[in-house]
């Protein structure tokens, strides 16, 4: 049996290394990233490491797109891992067009390779900290528009719930990934049956490209890390680990629930506020 990884936004930072680690998990690894230059490099340079890497550039908001991945991949051989990785932050792009990429995307993603799906298939989707400590109250009528990601309504239902607040492009970040975290309980549920997992990730501060760049617009950020409880950014490198392991056999009963691997920034948040 050839197994076949996917791992999104693999043109840079936390995807370019959980592409290194898939490397070794393995036999066809599918490079995507919305930069065809970028991920043909990526591709380029994990070559020989293992896996046969294949670079595929593609808009993750692209359903037609993402039917040729589906079809790329049930051609290459089963599918065993998806790291979902791209996305974009506050700082890149509007409100609307930031719950397009992160939760539409996301959940376009999902049903593409939903059919794919079979005993010891595992996914993980990135969320964020930020649907932890950006949403200060629980909010059911926003919940219950996340729950439906590829209603075209989506941002109007969502701004009904949440008034001109969701305008900002750091709130809706914070909500888009809280959606990330509702879909990836409901898609635990759906693909269960056969075998499969879903889980998500929740990265802290991370010293990537897009991470320098959020905290050149956000001093706040630099609080944030010096008050956690270990007070330093993460590396790529150590999310890819978390995100590794969440794909390999031995988190084969871990289905449905969000890892927070942030450094212990809400642990120090909590605790000050206790």
């Amino acid at each position: 049996m050839t197994t076949v990884g996917i791992v999104t936004g693999a043109g840079r930072g936390m995807g370019l290394e959980c592409a290194r680690r898939l490397t070794g998990a393995v036999d066809r690894l599918l490079l995507v990233d919305l930069d065809e230059k970028t991920v043909t490099e990526a591709a380029y340079a994990l070559s020989g490491q293992g896996a046969a890497v294949e670079p595929f550039a593609l808009d993750v908001t692209d359903r037609e797109g993402l039917a040729r991945l589906a079809d790329r991949a049930a051609e290459l051989g089963t599918l065993r891992a998806v790291a979902h990785a791209a996305g974009i932050s506050p700082t890149m792009a509007d409100w609307r067009r930031i719950l397009t990429v992160d939760l539409v995307g996301t959940a376009l993603l999902a049903e593409a390779l939903r059919p794919l799906a079979t005993t010891g298939t595992a996914t993980v989707c990135f969320a964020s900290m930020a649907a932890h400590i950006g949403i200060p109250e629980p909010n059911p009528v926003a919940d219950a528009a996340l729950a439906d990601p590829l209603d075209d309504l989506l941002p109007d239902r969502l701004h009904d719930a949440l008034g001109p607040a969701v305008e900002d492009p750091g709130v809706a970040y914070s909500w888009a990934k809280r959606g990330v975290h509702l879909l990836v309980r409901r898609e635990a549920v759906r693909v269960g049956p056969v075998g499969a997992r879903v889980c998500s990730v929740s990265p802290g501060i991370v010293t990537t490209p897009q991470g320098l760049q959020e905290a050149a617009h956000h001093p706040s950020m630099k609080a944030l890390v010096d008050g956690s409880a270990l007070g330093r950014e993460g590396r790529p490198e150590e999310l890819a680990s978390v995100v590794a392991f969440l794909l390999s056999a031995d988190a084969s009963f871990l289905t449905g629930v969000d890892v927070l691997v942030d450094g212990g920034v809400c642990a120090a948040l909590a605790t000050r506020r206790a």
